[in-house]
């Protein structure tokens, strides 16, 4: 691909923040053939996981800026609202970190149920969430601390304690946790 084509396929998507998170089918619409789409998606999503260094499975989480900065690659410049769990074993280890539910520019939907039938299954000890603002703001919304209200409530029942939840947006991170859960 020569330069002039990639510039017009990088103005087409409105920059190189919003090619990194475009469709296969946003990137054949561009210009792009559609299996080097396929190609590009993937590059993308492998370069996102390497950056964000994964939340190593074993590896002691040691607060929200953590948390901030295994997830910000991922969740800062996303385009639309992402719910992840980071699951912890009994010495709050990561045990598995999941995308539980993907939304819209403005909100995510979800079930406490679907939050914690994967962390039920394996066995998780405690739980640390996240999810993203695509705004790039990361205030919590009054749905927010509704939400994680709700969560830490039946995380109790559960026995699953919810020791945080993590904010995430391009300007930065919120711990609600550190906020004393409002």
């Amino acid at each position: 691909m020569d330069i002039d084509k990639a510039r017009s396929i990088l103005g087409s998507l409105g920059g190189l923040s919003s090619f990194a998170y475009a469709t296969e089918t946003e990137l054949v619409g561009a210009g792009v053939h559609h299996r080097k789409a396929r190609r590009l998606r993937d590059a993308l999503e492998l370069a996102r996981v390497s950056i964000a260094g994964r939340p190593v499975r074993g590896r002691r989480l040691a607060g929200a800026s953590e948390v901030w900065t295994h997830m910000r690659a991922r969740l800062a410049n996303a385009p639309v609202e992402e719910f992840w769990a980071i699951a912890l074993d009994v010495r709050h280890r990561v045990l598995f970190d999941e995308m539980l539910a993907r939304g819209s520019l403005t909100g995510v939907e979800l079930h406490p149920r679907d939050v914690f039938r994967p962390l039920i299954k394996a066995g998780a000890a405690a739980v640390l969430f996240t999810h993203n603002h695509p705004s790039g703001d990361p205030s919590p919304s009054r749905a927010d601390i509704e939400l994680t209200a709700r969560l830490r409530e039946v995380g109790d029942l559960c026995g699953i304690p919810v020791l945080d939840h993590v904010v995430v947006g391009s300007e930065g991170y919120v711990s609600l946790a550190e906020r004393n859960w409002r």
